[in-house]
């Protein structure tokens, strides 16, 4: 296949699956470059993952996001992608890409910033030498908040329909559960996570997206690297009347898509997504593709 036939497959690619793409070729050049340049297996992954030392940290403050890029193992990195893209088509399902990056980078942020804390606080981890990577925090993010956010639907697993609450508790549970047999800063990561996306649902519900001031951050920095347009020489246009009439008809229509669109979601928090007709899904999947 040519370059542009892969570039035309990403870029039909979800959101969700591109970052899954991402997260893959990042473990793949990091396993394949040091064994090729016959350097040391951490000479790539020393740079981004996230350090226990806070004097560390600040000599290299990207790692709070680039440590969830890289995997210490295939299985590591099977896990995470397989429930990041079996949670994330149902998120993506309700909303659209900017509430999926919302949830998914600030549940990496919390996950990241619970691991400092606690190796910095809690004397139990004071002799650890410990650094964090992987994407954990962000899938549980994800994950957690579809489970908040529609906790009486029902998915399949293997020969049972299960309701999402029950999901999200068994996960969590097994987090806490297993804080004490090894890998005590990964299982932290996840509960912070965890704990980002079901507050994120939570005030979601409420009313109030706790995610909008990250978002134009994310914007601000989008258009900071954007090259800059060339102004067009000035011209005097005579605007006629009839065309502020069509930006009324215009604005009116958005407002009464995102209205369906508030409709629909208030019906999936009440009676869960089962509920809703083919066309509420099929029209709720099209709104977040436009998203």
């Amino acid at each position: 296949m040519s370059n542009g036939g892969l570039r035309y497959q990403y870029a039909r690619l979800s959101i969700a699956e591109k970052l899954i793409v991402i997260n893959v070729a990042v473990f793949l050049v990091n396993l394949l470059v040091p064994f090729f340049l016959n350097l040391s297996d951490r000479s790539i992954e020393q740079w981004f993952e996230l350090p226990k030392d806070l004097g560390t940290f600040i000599s290299q403050p990207w790692s709070l996001v680039t440590y969830s890029f890289f995997h210490g193992s295939f299985g590591h990195i099977f896990w995470n992608m397989l429930l990041l893209y079996f949670s994330s088509r149902i998120l993506l399902n309700l909303f659209g890409n900017r509430k999926f990056i919302n949830v998914y980078f600030l549940g990496v942020i919390a996950g990241g910033l619970v691991f400092l804390l606690s190796y910095n606080i809690f004397p139990v981890f004071y002799a650890a030498n410990s650094t964090l990577i992987g994407a954990s925090a962000g899938v549980m993010a994800v994950l957690i908040f579809v489970c908040a956010y529609i906790p009486n639907q029902e998915v399949r697993i293997i020969f049972f329909n299960v309701k999402l609450w029950v999901v999200g508790l068994v996960v969590v549970l097994m987090d806490l559960i297993q804080m004490g047999s090894g890998n005590a800063g990964g299982h932290l990561a996840h509960l912070g996570g965890a704990f980002l996306g079901y507050v994120y649902a939570r005030q979601l519900t409420n009313g109030k997206d706790i995610g909008e001031g990250f978002a134009k951050i994310l914007d601000a920095l989008s258009n900071f690297f954007k090259p800059k347009e060339k102004k067009a020489p000035l011209k005097t246009v005579y605007r006629k009347q009839k065309k502020h009439t069509v930006a009324k008809g215009a604005d009116y229509d958005k407002q009464s898509h995102q209205r369906k669109i508030d409709a629909i979601l208030d019906k999936i928090s009440k009676s869960g997504y089962e509920s809703l007709t083919k066309a509420e899904k099929d029209f709720l999947f099209k709104a977040g593709k436009e998203d």
